[in-house]
């Protein structure tokens, strides 16, 4: 990723639907103007969903989300079905293709997910060629709205379809700062930043950068260290600083030795309020006051890298609970979007979610709301990680 890219997390994400050989992939490729999806005459080309991430004017960076046809048939079909089922989870705007041949009624099914889903959705008539309204689709157009007539040959539609996307952008897609009023312009902030074995080899991870960025942008002078450099790093500061952002691994120790007039908090912390619901997290953390040692706890990492020593999500947490818990208790981990529905989700006493770097705001959304339909508590790393050290009160949080 270059220095000029938006993290993917942090573009608008448009899934395209419909049945096989519809046109998804010619319409996106005539979108971006770029021959970005594979586009074939035989049904059933677009297998696992693809994601592209594109600049589209007027709007900016986007990701593309291009599905399988959801009338695919037999047993793969049916996966690949399930796995197009799974996008609408990650999506803000959605692209529903209607059929030439005036049966709707597969489409009007997914009107309604999409509906369920809250996810505003612009409904498109593809092939247009000869410039006429196909004149089983004129029905239509009470029904769905808005409904937009396009050609990817021609050109036909796409200024009125890009226009429809913008109009429907949710109003809140993503915070709009990381740390709201927790540093005014001009402050001093430590950030404790051990190198995880899990980051890149020679990168910081996202959540580090994106809030470097950030004080950088408001004028704030970035001190950074590492935690075995905490307290010399202190010692060479002329002031106590304003703000210190720290990994959540370190809370202990970082809370241990700060000076008294620093404020605390964690990048894990922050990503709560700037990704989800900080409320629902902290209210999710109070469960650890109640927990026994038979209770079952899911830790969810959005990322599906191989854990390896000493990993957050399978090691240190799993780690503070046994101490806490004792032995017995059940720990589950899940990877990337391996996450259990919400029958699935009910066996649980509490979900512990990461900061979800990866994924847009939208999809971690999405997670607590099938966690609230379960009935189970979700919390995050960072907060789990403050309440499990006994100082999650004297943390800082952005409230929005």
């Amino acid at each position: 990723m270059s220095l000029n890219d938006t993290p993917r997390a942090n573009r608008l994400h448009i899934g395209i639907f419909g049945k096989r050989n519809s046109g998804k992939s010619s319409l996106i490729n005539a979108l971006t103007e770029q021959e970005i999806a594979l586009v074939s005459d035989t049904p059933g080309t677009t297998t696992d969903p693809v994601m592209k991430s594109m600049e589209l004017h007027p709007i900016g960076p986007v990701v593309f989300i291009d599905t399988a046809g959801f009338d695919d048939e037999g047993d793969i079909g049916a996966l690949r079905v399930r796995r197009t089922e799974d996008v609408l989870a990650k999506i803000d705007v959605a692209i529903l293709i209607l059929d030439h041949d005036g049966d709707n009624r597969q489409e009007k099914e997914w009107v309604e997910k999409l509906k369920s889903g809250k996810i505003p959705t612009i409904y498109v008539i593809s092939k247009c060629d000869n410039g006429e309204k196909p004149e089983a689709c004129k029905k239509w157009a009470g029904d769905f709205d808005p409904l937009v007539y396009i050609s990817a040959k021609t050109g036909r539609g796409l200024e009125e379809l890009r226009k429809a996307i913008e109009s429907n952008v949710p109003e809140k897609l993503l915070r709009e700062k990381i740390l709201e009023d927790l540093i005014e312009e001009g402050g001093l902030a430590l950030l404790v930043m051990p190198q995880d074995i899990q980051a890149p080899k020679g990168r910081l991870i996202l959540p580090q950068v994106q809030t470097l960025r950030e004080l950088l942008d408001i004028k704030c002078t970035a001190v950074s260290t590492t935690a075995d450099g905490f307290r010399r790093t202190l010692d060479t500061l002329k002031k106590a600083p304003d703000l210190i952002i720290t990994d959540s691994q370190c809370f202990d120790m970082v809370y241990k030795y700060k000076p008294e007039e620093s404020a605390l908090t964690s990048f894990s912390v922050l990503f709560a309020a700037y990704k989800g619901d900080l409320d629902v997290f902290v209210e999710g953390a109070s469960s650890l006051d109640y927990m026994t040692e038979k209770s079952r706890v899911l830790i969810a990492e959005a990322c599906t890298h191989v854990p390896l020593s000493e990993d957050i999500g399978t090691v240190k947490i799993p780690r503070a609970l046994h101490q806490k818990f004792g032995d017995t208790i059940e720990i589950t981990n899940v990877y990337g979007n391996d996450f259990p529905n919400s029958e699935g989700l009910k066996k649980y006493d509490l979900i512990i979610h990461c900061g979800a770097c990866m994924f847009n705001r939208k999809h971690v959304m999405s997670r607590i709301a099938v966690a609230e339909e379960a009935g189970v508590p979700i919390t995050n790393y960072g907060i789990a990680l403050a309440k499990l050290s006994g100082i999650l009160d004297k943390i800082k949080m952005v409230h929005y």
